[in-house]
C-alpha cells in the first residue's frame, strides 16, 4: 500500500496543473497522511526549499512513519530531468530510453525541408535548420525542453567556412552550457550538453558572409 501510495504523490506532484481527468484511470488509494513542515532538506550540505514548477514552497509528506518528498522538487534540486508519461502512469528520471527528435515543434524562418538544404554530404536528413548568413555574421535559433530533459544530442555543421564562436546557451539564466569552435572539416559535428531543469536553450554561431550553418532536426535530440 505504501508503494502505490508514493507512486500516487509522484503523480500528484509531477502533474500540478492538470485536470482530474488525467488520473481518471489511475490506481489511486486514500489514506491520511501529514504536511510535514518540521522537516527541512540539506543539498551538498546547504539548506533547500523544495519548491513546484510554479516557484511555490512545498512540504514534505508523513504517512505510517515514512516521510515523502515531492519527486519533481527533489529532482530539481539535484539536477535530474523529470517527467511524467500519464498513458503509462510513469514517473521518467534522467535520461529518456530513446530520444526524441528536435524536430518536433521546431519553428524558425531557416527551418526546411526543401531536399536542397536538407541534404549533407549525400544524405537527405529530410528536416533541417539551414542558414546561409545572407550578408550577416550571425545565426541562431530556440529551443524549449521545458526541464523534461537531461540531455541535448546536437549535430551542427559549417558550411563553406568554418564557425569560430558556436555556444548553446540556457536562455533564462543567461548561463553558457557550451561552447565550441566548428570547422568545415569537422564534417557533421555532434555536440553533447546537459539540460537537466533547463526550459528554453538559445543556439548562436558567428557565421561569415560565405559560409552557412546547417542542423538536421532529426538526427538531433533530447534523451
Amino acid at each position: 500500500m505504501r508503494k502505490k501510495w508514493m507512486i500516487s504523490t509522484m503523480v500528484a506532484a509531477l502533474m500540478l496543473t492538470a485536470g482530474t481527468g488525467v488520473y481518471a484511470g489511475a490506481k489511486l488509494q486514500e489514506v491520511k497522511a501529514y504536511l510535514n513542515s518540521s522537516i527541512q532538506l540539506k543539498y551538498n550540505g546547504t539548506f533547500v526549499q523544495p519548491r513546484d514548477e510554479k516557484g511555490n514552497a512545498v512540504l514534505p509528506l508523513t504517512y505510517n512513519g515514512t516521510t515523502y518528498l515531492p519527486v519533481r522538487a527533489v529532482a530539481d534540486i539535484v539536477g535530474v530531468a523529470v517527467s511524467y508519461n500519464p498513458e503509462t502512469y510513469t514517473v521518467e528520471l534522467g535520461e529518456k530510453a530513446e530520444g526524441v527528435a528536435i524536430a518536433k515543434g521546431f519553428e524558425n524562418m531557416y527551418y526546411t525541408k526543401d531536399p536542397k538544404e536538407t541534404t549533407y554530404q549525400g544524405k537527405d536528413y529530410k528536416e533541417a535548420y539551414f542558414d546561409n548568413a545572407s550578408g550577416k555574421r550571425s545565426s541562431s535559433f530556440m529551443l524549449f525542453p521545458k526541464g523534461k530533459y537531461q540531455k541535448l544530442v546536437l549535430q551542427v555543421a559549417a558550411v563553406g567556412e568554418d564557425i569560430d564562436n558556436f555556444f548553446i546557451e540556457d536562455s533564462e539564466n543567461n548561463v553558457k552550457l557550451k561552447t565550441e569552435k566548428v570547422a568545415v572539416s569537422d564534417g557533421l559535428k555532434t555536440i553533447e550538453v546537459d539540460i537537466a531543469g533547463v526550459n528554453e536553450l538559445f543556439i548562436y554561431a558567428d557565421v561569415l558572409n560565405n559560409g552557412a550553418m546547417f542542423v538536421p532536426l532529426t538526427t538531433s535530440y533530447y534523451k
